[in-house]
């Protein structure tokens, strides 16, 4: 048996499966689609979203609807997997904290009036953390589970200002840091295989991040999507995706240097099918998986086994 204490399986890392089993509940995310839109998108600090920025993040969800009708269509789809399961209401779509704080409570305590809502996940951005903001969030997690998500992607600020993500390092540690300083749950998201990344650049950004002790992260590869930026760039030659191999390397590397006790929700990325340019191998979220599963027992490492506390 491999030596990593947050597992009861074969996995080498601290899956949110297992998280949620230690929490005694079958817990689903149920996508919303709340209608936010985004200040890299607005005007704000930019315009057009970050150059892979297509719908807004999720293809699931339903914005024409109401986040209670949302909730009971994807209550309705879960149930029909899993009988007794508990809702993530999962306001997932644009920048879920970008409104006046009275828009933004009416809107959570809707997700919270449906049934077997049992749990509550924001994802925005780290510069759209003001403090009344986070004194509703506050608010919120002394009721209910509740988990922040902001989308870093990467720790350089090179990178950053190449994507067009409107915001650098600095800003997102001040923003994370006035969540952890309310004792409000933050994951982190992580993108592999940004525009003038290298397999070294991933790695640091990991090490970045494991001096923060995340709570949860989520690894992706960079999707090429019709209609973004990046599509044009990518059709013009003038971006390469990430291999499947280097990609395994890089989330590998990336888990041995994080925290064993960050959860680990997700290791790689929903893209719709009908609209992914590449890399194809994306789209087959087993394989990827399982490659990385095999790496990992192959190297005979794990979450944590080179994290520097």
């Amino acid at each position: 048996m491999h030596p990593f204490l947050y597992s009861d399986n074969n996995k080498r890392y601290h899956t949110l499966s297992y998280h949620n089993r230690q929490l005694g509940v079958k817990l689903f995310k149920a996508a919303v689609d709340a209608g936010f839109t985004c200040p890299n998108k607005d005007g704000t600090c930019g315009t057009g979203g970050c150059i892979y920025c297509g719908n807004g993040g999720s293809y699931f969800s339903r914005g024409s609807l109401s986040v209670t009708e949302q909730l009971f269509a994807e209550r309705q789809r879960i149930k029909m997997k899993s009988p007794d399961a508990k809702l993530n209401a999962y306001f997932q779509s644009g920048t879920n904290t970008y409104a006046p704080v009275e828009t933004l409570r009416a809107l959570y305590e809707e997700a919270l009036a449906c049934p077997d809502v049992a749990a509550l996940s924001i994802a925005t951005r780290a510069d759209c953390i003001a403090e009344d903001v986070c004194d509703l969030l506050e608010e919120f997690a002394v009721r209910i589970p509740l988990t922040v998500e902001l989308g870093l992607q990467t720790a350089h600020d090179v990178t950053a200002q190449r994507i067009g993500r409107g915001h650098d390092w600095q800003t997102f540690t001040e923003g994370y840091a006035r969540l952890k300083q309310r004792g409000i749950r933050v994951c982190v998201h992580l993108i592999n295989g940004l525009p003038g990344e290298d397999l070294p650049a991933m790695l640091v950004t990991a090490e970045k991040l494991a001096a923060l002790r995340p709570d949860g992260v989520k690894i992706h590869s960079l999707h090429v999507v019709e209609g973004t930026t990046l599509a044009a760039r990518w059709q013009r030659g003038e971006y390469e995706p990430v291999s499947l191999h280097t990609y395994v390397q890089a989330v590998v590397g990336q888990l041995e240097r994080l925290p064993p006790e960050t959860v680990v929700e997700r290791l790689t990325g929903d893209a719709d099918k009908t609209t992914l340019l590449a890399p194809r191998w994306s789209a087959d979220k087993k394989k990827v998986l399982a490659s990385i599963d095999r790496h990992l027992a192959e190297e005979n490492t794990w979450q944590g086994r080179l994290f520097i506390p």
